[in-house]
């Protein structure tokens, strides 16, 4: 039955009994960890998901029944969580801007689209560690989590018109630290 039943009536079952979280946690756990891989790194994934489900957990009773979907709630949660890891990620950000990401391997088919990736990765970091925590977080939500602008808004806790005005700022300042191009239209180009 848990799996029939939306998130928000599924945290609302949860307070009654503490075990269907679980359908949560199954539910969107790979989903956060996957945006705590790419934002912290793997090592530190684990513990950021496990984290983020003890929060929520923890304030399931105060989460806002209106809302169907638990995405932007955890991601909200996650963002913040992040935000516990900054120093560790500031200092893996700094690291990738000045040798990139070495990947194991051979070259095959798909390598060429990866070096185009990785040749622009650390002209990426070093836009990324330009933005200030707000915008990084903001860019990071709707580009790795897939998040609408809408969801991102929630997760913030922002109107959707501050979420549109700083990505507009924030698309600028990455044409900037590319020179005035899009990388994103560039890789488009390649692919």
């Amino acid at each position: 039955m848990p799996e029939t039943l939306d998130d928000s009536t599924l945290i609302g079952h949860s307070i009654a009994d503490p075990e269907s979280f679980a359908a949560l946690f199954d539910r969107h756990a790979d989903e956060i960890h996957r945006y705590a891989a790419r934002r912290l790194g793997a090592e530190l994934a684990d513990d950021v998901t496990g984290e983020v489900f003890l929060v929520a957990f923890r304030s399931r009773a105060r989460y806002d029944r209106s809302w169907p979907d638990a995405r932007p709630w955890l991601y909200g949660i996650a963002t913040r969580v992040v935000a516990q890891h900054r120093r560790a990620e500031r200092r893996r950000t700094a690291a990738l801007a000045k040798v990139g990401v070495e990947r194991p391997g051979t070259f095959d088919d798909r390598s060429a689209d990866r070096v185009t990736a990785e040749q622009l990765q650390p002209r990426l970091a070093r836009a990324l560690t330009g933005l200030n925590a707000g915008e990084r977080d903001l860019l990071l939500l709707v580009a790795w989590a897939d998040l609408s602008y809408e969801d991102a808004a929630l997760a913030l806790g922002v109107p959707i018109g501050t979420v549109r005005s700083r990505l507009h700022r924030l698309r600028a300042k990455v044409r900037r630290a590319f020179g005035g191009t899009d990388p994103f239209a560039e890789e488009a180009q390649h692919g």
